[in-house]
C-alpha cells in the first residue's frame, strides 16, 4: 500500500503554499529525483513531543548566531506569545521580544497572545511567515548571521504599532534615537549584555512603557522594559524591520547591522540565507527511498546545523568563560552539549566540515585555557554543568584520530587529564573533585545509596542524584579517551595509568544478574529492580534510562563486555532479549518514573542518546543482518514525517545525527576509532561531496522498503565480508557496493568482527 495516498490535506497545502508543484510531486512517484533537497526539509517535523521537549522550527543560516521561532507551547498550540530577535541558546532563552498590533495599545497589548492559522504559516530553514487571523497581519522573517529581518503586512487604512519587550529580568533599555531608528540592551542569565540596533522602514509615534502607562519618552531604562513604535493608518501597510545583535557592544551591533544588511532588501537577504542552506544540504544527495524517507533525512540534516554558533563578530567575541572580550582570528563557537552530540552530531561535521569542526575543537581548548576546565556544555554563558561526563575528551580525540590537526592538541591534552584527575565527577556540577571523586580513584567505581538511605555528600544534587552506575561506565569511556589520547602522544605512563581505568565498568559487573548494578561503599552490592529502581530516571544509579539501557554503555570495549556476557553467542541472546523484554508493569506506571524513555521497544529506548549505538552491536555478532533488520524497523517506526515524528529529546542535533547516518547505511559506534559499522541504507545512492572535490558513494543496489538486507558487498570493487570501513576509506572518496534483498544473507558480514584489530 501506498502510504504517499494518505497523506492529510494539510500536508498538500503546505506542499503548495512552499511552492512544491504538483509536477514535482508526480516526479517524486514516478522516481525522479529533483536538483534541490531543501524542498524535503519541514522544520515542523517533531513539534509536538511524546512526553518532554519538542523540535522547535529555528529559522536561521547554519550554524549562526540569530535564531528564530515563534514562542509558543507548541505546534499543537494555536497562538503565539512573541517573536524573538534571537534565541541565545537552544532550549536556554531568548533576547528582545516583538509583536505586531493594530489599533489603539494600552499596557495590557504586551501580554495578549496572537492567534494564528497553522494551514497559512510558511517554515524554511530560511524564511518564516504566519498569518495572525485576529489582527489580520501577516508576518515575515528572514536570517542574516547576526542579524535578522522582519517583514509586516498591516490591513489597509488601521493604526499600525510594533511592541517590543523583554525576556529576561535584570537591567534592560530600550532607546529611539531617531523615529525610526532604535538601540537597546538585554541583561541575559545575569550579567550578560545582549546589545541590539535596529531600523524602521517608516518613520512613526515612538515611546515606552513607564509604571504600567504609555509615555512618549523615546528612552527607558530598567528591568522588563517596554517601548513601542505606532505608524500612521496613511503609512504603507508594509512594514520592514532590519535589525542586529552584538554580545560585545552597542556599536558592535550597529557594525554587525552595517556589514550584512545595510543595502539588502528582504528578498535579496531571503536568497542568501536560503542559498546559505542549499550549500550545506545539498552536499549530501540521495537517490531511491521513499518522499517520507526524504523528508526525514533532509529535515534531520538540517537540525545538525542548529548548533553550534559562530559568535564572532569582526575578529573579537564575548566569552562567558572568563566574561572578557577577545581579539580571534578564527571562529569562536558556542552552545554544545556534548552528553548528547559526541556521539553522532560531532562525527558527521568531521566528515562533512573538518575546518569547522577544527575550530569547535579550538573553541574547547580556548574555553579550558580562560575557565580552567575543558567543558561538557559550553553555551554563551559558560560551561552549562548538565548530566554526567567529560565527553568532550571522547569528541577531541575523534576529531583527532580522523586527522584534525588544526588546534591546540597540547593543551587539549592537558585540559583531558585535568577533567580525569581533578574535576569532580558528579551530576550537574562544575568544579574541583570531592570526597565522593576521590573514592572512585581510589576503588574504581562511583559509590551509591542503599534504597531509600539518606543522602549525606551536600555536593550531590538533590534531584539528580549520584547516578554512580552511569558515572562509573561514563567515565570508564572517558578515561578510555584520555588514554588513547595518550598513546598517540607517546606518553606512555598515562597510557597505562588510564587504560587500566578505561575498565573500571567491570567493577559493577553482576555475573549473577548479567546486569551493571550498584555498590555501596563498603563494596557490597545493593539489590535493585534494574527496570524501575533508583527514583525519578534511575538518577539514583543510572541516568535517565534504566539498567537495560546501561547495560551496553561500553563502547570502546565491545569485546570486554562480551567476555562478561558470556562470549558473543550470549552476547546475540542479551541483545535479542532487550527488544523483547517486557516493561513488568503498566506504560503509565513506566513512563511516570522514566519520562526520557521514550520510542520503546521493550527495554530498548529510542528515544534517548545512550540507545544509539545498541542496534548496531549485532555487527560484533555472527549475525550482523540483526542490524539490519532493527536499524530499519527502528527508523521506520519512531521516525516519522510529520509533527510526532521524533521519539525523545531531540537536542539540536544530538538524535538526528542518528538518522542522518543510519538512514545513509553506516554509523560511528565507538567515537575515538576512526570506523564505521554498515547498517542497512534506505537510499539506493548516497553521495556525500567531501572537502577537495572528492565524493563517498554508497550504492545499495535493489534497495527498497523490503529489501533491506544486504547479500553482498564490495569496497572500492573489493569484495568486504566484514559490516565495517574506516574514515580514511571513506574521506579519501571511496566506493561502497550493497546488493540488498528481502531475506537476510545470514553469512554476510560474518568476517573478523574484532573491532579492536581494525
Amino acid at each position: 500500500m501506498n502510504i504517499k495516498l494518505f497523506r492529510p490535506v494539510r500536508s498538500r497545502l503546505m506542499l503548495i503554499m512552499l511552492g512544491i508543484s504538483a509536477a514535482a510531486i508526480a516526479q517524486e512517484n514516478t522516481g525522479h529525483e529533483g536538483k534541490d533537497n531543501l524542498r524535503y526539509v519541514d522544520p515542523l517535523i517533531g513539534n509536538s513531543s511524546q512526553l518532554l521537549q519538542p523540535t522547535r522550527p529555528t529559522v536561521q543560516q547554519p550554524n549562526q548566531m540569530v535564531r528564530m521561532f515563534p514562542q509558543r507551547n507548541d505546534y499543537l498550540d494555536d497562538q503565539i506569545s512573541s517573536f524573538p530577535l534571537i534565541i541565545v541558546s537552544h532550549r536556554l532563552g531568548e533576547a528582545f521580544s516583538l509583536k505586531p498590533s493594530i489599533g489603539p495599545i494600552s499596557a495590557a497589548s504586551w501580554n495578549k497572545r496572537m492567534t494564528y492559522d497553522h494551514d497559512m504559516e510558511i517554515t524554511r530553514p530560511w524564511y518564516y511567515s504566519t498569518y495572525l487571523v485576529d489582527e489580520d497581519i501577516n508576518v515575515e522573517f528572514t536570517p542574516g548571521k547576526k542579524t535578522g529581518f522582519y517583514r509586516f503586512e498591516f490591513p489597509e487604512n488601521s493604526s499600525k504599532s510594533i511592541l517590543l519587550g523583554m525576556y529576561n529580568t535584570g537591567s534592560s533599555e530600550w532607546k529611539f534615537i531617531s523615529d525610526k531608528e532604535l538601540t537597546g540592551f538585554e541583561t541575559y542569565h545575569g550579567d550578560i549584555k545582549v546589545y541590539m540596533y535596529g531600523i524602521f522602514s517608516e518613520s512613526g509615534t515612538v515611546g515606552t512603557v513607564k509604571e504600567n502607562k504609555l509615555q512618549a519618552a523615546g528612552s527607558l531604562q530598567g528591568e522588563n522594559v517596554k517601548a513601542f513604535i505606532t505608524f500612521p493608518e496613511k503609512a504603507t501597510k508594509k512594514i520592514e524591520f532590519k535589525y542586529a545583535i552584538s554580545y560585545i557592544s552597542a556599536e558592535q551591533a550597529k557594525k554587525n547591522f552595517n556589514n550584512e544588511l545595510s543595502t539588502i532588501g528582504f528578498e535579496g537577504q531571503k536568497n542568501l540565507a536560503e542559498e546559505s542552506w542549499s550549500t550545506v544540504i545539498n552536499q549530501i544527495k540521495v537517490e531511491g527511498g521513499t518522499l517520507a524517507q526524504k523528508r526525514s533525512f533532509y529535515t534531520s540534516l538540517y537540525r545538525c546545523y542548529e548548533r553550534l554558533v559562530n559568535i564572532t563578530e569582526d575578529n573579537k567575541y564575548y566569552s562567558g568563560f572568563d566574561k572578557k572580550i577577545h581579539d580571534a582570528n578564527r571562529p569562536f563557537y558556542v552552545d554544545d552539549w556534548t552528553w548528547d552530540t559526541y556521539l553522532a552530531n560531532h562525527p558527521l561535521r568531521v566528515i562533512l566540515n573538518p575546518a569547522m569542526e577544527e575550530d569547535i575543537m579550538d573553541s574547547y581548548v580556548t574555553m579550558y585555557k580562560q575557565g580552567g576546565w575543558l567543558p561538557t556544555f559550553p553555551v554563551l554563558f559558560g560551561d552549562h554543568a548538565c548530566m554526567n561526563g567529560f565527553h568532550s575528551s571522547i569528541m577531541l580525540l575523534d576529531g583527532y584520530r580522523k586527522g584534525l590537526r588544526n588546534f591546540d592538541i597540547n593543551s587539549a591534552y592537558s585540559g583531558m587529564l585535568k577533567n580525569a584527575t581533578q574535576a569532580t565527577m558528579l551530576p550537574w556540577r562544575n568544579g574541583p573533585k570531592t570526597a565522593l571523586d576521590d573514592f572512585y580513584h581510589a576503588k574504581g567505581y562511583f559509590p551509591a545509596l542503599k534504597k531509600g538511605e539518606t543522602e549525606t555528600d551536600v555536593h550531590v544534587d538533590p534531584f539528580e542524584k549520584r547516578q554512580s552506575v552511569a558515572i562509573t561506565l561514563g567515565h570508564s569511556y572517558d578515561d578510555w579517551a584520555l588514554a588513547e589520547m595518550a598513546k598517540d602522544l607517546g606518553k606512555e605512563s598515562d597510557f597505562k595509568k588510564f587504560s587500566f581505568r578505561a575498565l573500571n565498568y567491570k567493577n559493577l559487573w553482576n555475573k549473577d544478574s548479567l546486569m551493571f548494578l550498584p555498590k555501596d561503599d563498603k563494596g557490597a552490592w545493593i539489590s535493585i529492580d534494574s527496570k524501575f529502581d533508583g527514583g525519578m530516571g534511575g538518577r539514583d544509579y543510572y541516568d535517565e534510562n534504566n539498567g537495560w539501557t546501561y547495560m551496553w554503555q561500553v563502547q570502546h570495549d565491545v569485546k570486554g563486555l562480551m567476555g562478561l556476557m558470556g562470549g558473543t553467542g550470549n552476547f546475540e541472546k542479551r541483545l535479542d532479549q532487550l527488544y523483547r523484554e517486557n516493561l513488568g508493569r503498566s506504560k503509565y506506571e513506566f513512563n511516570g518514573k522514566f519520562p526520557d524513555a521514550t520510542g520503546l521497544v521493550g527495554q530498548y529506548s529510542m528515544g534517548n542518546e545512550p540507545s544509539f549505538h545498541i542496534p548496531y552491536l549485532y555487527n560484533f555478532t555472527a549475525s550482523p543482518w540483526k542490524t539490519q533488520k532493527r536499524i530499519r524497523f527502528l527508523l521506520d517506526v519512531w521516525f516519522k514525517d510529520n509533527i510526532f515524528g521524533i521519539p525523545g529529546d531531540e537536542d539540536g542535533g544530538g538524535m538526528t545525527a542518528f538518522v542522518v547516518f543510519s538512514s545513509m547505511g553506516f554509523y560511528p559506534v565507538t567515537p575515538g576509532l576512526p570506523l564505521y559499522t554498515i547498517g542497512s541504507p534506505v537510499f539506493s545512492k548516497v553521495t556525500i561531496d567531501l572537502p577537495g572535490g572528492k565524493q563517498f558513494k554508497l550504492i545499495a543496489n535493489h534497495c527498497s522498503v523490503a529489501n533491506k538486507y544486504i547479500q553482498s558487498a564490495k569496497l572500492n570493487n573489493q569484495l568486504l565480508n566484514t559490516p565495517w570501513f574506516t574514515h580514511s576509506q571513506l574521506i579519501g572518496g571511496g566506493t561502497l557496493e550493497l546488493e540488498m534483498g528481502p531475506k537476510p544473507n545470514k553469512l554476510w558480514g560474518t568476517g573478523d568482527n574484532d573491532l579492536t584489530k581494525k
